[in-house]
């Protein structure tokens, strides 16, 4: 399979991340390797990385909590602490092996330890080589809110290996999916119903699957790395997501959401929106709204819910003036930027997507 080029870097995928690795390795003097894990990917991928790390280089091994509510600047603080007493300098290397919040807050920590050193991110779970793999983006939350503070930089590569899927948990696999099923509804209708027809693939069909995703999400990125337009379109479902995502972690009474469990939510009251303002039709809100049912289990959320969540859209990162921007489907595989709605609109949306 082939690499993908993107802004600055390539994606390797497979046998090749590992020939890309060695040769790097062999070629550029770094004084030492930095390896930034959680004890879960510690545990079920660090072996794996290990084995494939054919280098003389010095390298040590950085481990943190796993989670969503570590990333955050206290953390980043220890992240800095921690490279300053093992001796990292300018010329050192992080390499992030782990999920979304591994490779957005390693990021971060590389762009500004002594003002910036090299990185290279190993997503290890489906959600972070379909989504976090592409763009550039790294940030950490400030309190419950998400990815607040950051910035877009690249890494030296992205590795891409669906070996570290094995030991994934069914939940980690379906918060993954969201995301590639957002790809297919805001820019390929044909991969949008492959996805759809999940009981006639395989698991051989998985790296062909991801390796989709990369190439749509790269595709728009290219066109717009710094999101000033089209790349706006990749966050359908997040402006509500994000919200639903920060409430469930802040508020005690509810279960804490996976990402892509939160932007399930917001991809059904998302469309539902599309639909009120006859962008979609109501044959496919039916269809968006029955394969996410069917995919997600169906969260509930009282008037107060709802109300508390609408408030925490006026903290979203792609507000312009105080006034919330949607992204919404201009029919499936389409899209439209910068809708301003109604709160009530909004609310009749969670009411729906109870229904």
């Amino acid at each position: 399979m082939h690499s993908i080029q993107t802004n600055g870097h390539n994606i390797f995928f497979g046998e090749h991340c590992y020939t890309f690795l060695k040769q790097h390795l062999s070629q550029t003097p770094y004084s030492k390797i930095f390896v930034l894990t959680d004890s879960n990917t510690s545990q079920y991928c660090l072996p794996q990385f290990l084995a494939n790390l054919a280098t003389d280089i010095p390298f040590e091994i950085i481990e943190i909590e796993p989670g969503e509510e570590h990333k955050n600047i206290l953390t980043c603080t220890e992240l800095w602490q921690a490279l300053t007493d093992l001796g990292a300098d300018r010329k050192s290397l992080l390499v992030n092996l782990g999920g979304g919040v591994i490779t957005d807050m390693g990021g971060f920590v590389a762009a500004t330890f002594k003002r910036g050193i090299a990185f290279i991110n190993i997503p290890t779970t489906l959600l972070a080589m379909v989504d976090a793999s592409v763009g550039g983006k790294t940030g950490i939350d400030l309190g419950v809110l998400k990815n607040q503070v950051g910035i877009i930089i690249n890494p030296v590569a992205v590795l891409i290996d669906k070996e570290y899927l094995n030991t994934l948990p069914a939940n980690q696999m379906r918060s993954g999916l969201a995301e590639m099923l957002k790809h297919g509804l805001i820019a390929d209708t044909e991969y949008w119903w492959k996805l759809n027809n999940l009981n006639d693939l395989t698991t051989e069909d998985l790296e062909d699957l991801i390796y989709t995703s990369v190439t749509i999400k790269n595709n728009i990125v290219l066109q717009d790395p710094t999101e000033k337009g089209i790349r706006k379109t990749l966050n359908f479902g997040h402006t509500i997501g994000h919200a639903v995502e920060s409430y469930c972690l802040a508020n005690i009474n509810k279960e804490t959401l996976l990402h892509g469990e939160a932007i399930a939510v917001g991809m059904v009251t998302e469309a539902y929106l599309s639909k009120e303002l006859s962008l979609l039709s109501e044959n496919e809100y039916k269809e968006i709204k029955k394969a996410f049912t069917g995919f997600y289990p169906r969260v509930a959320f009282t008037n107060e819910d709802i109300n508390e969540i609408i408030l925490l859209l006026s903290h979203d990162k792609k507000n312009d003036a105080g006034k919330v921007q949607f992204v919404l489907l201009n029919g499936i595989g389409k899209t439209i930027v910068d809708k301003q709605l109604s709160n009530s609109l909004i609310f009749n949306a969670f009411q729906d997507y109870q229904n």
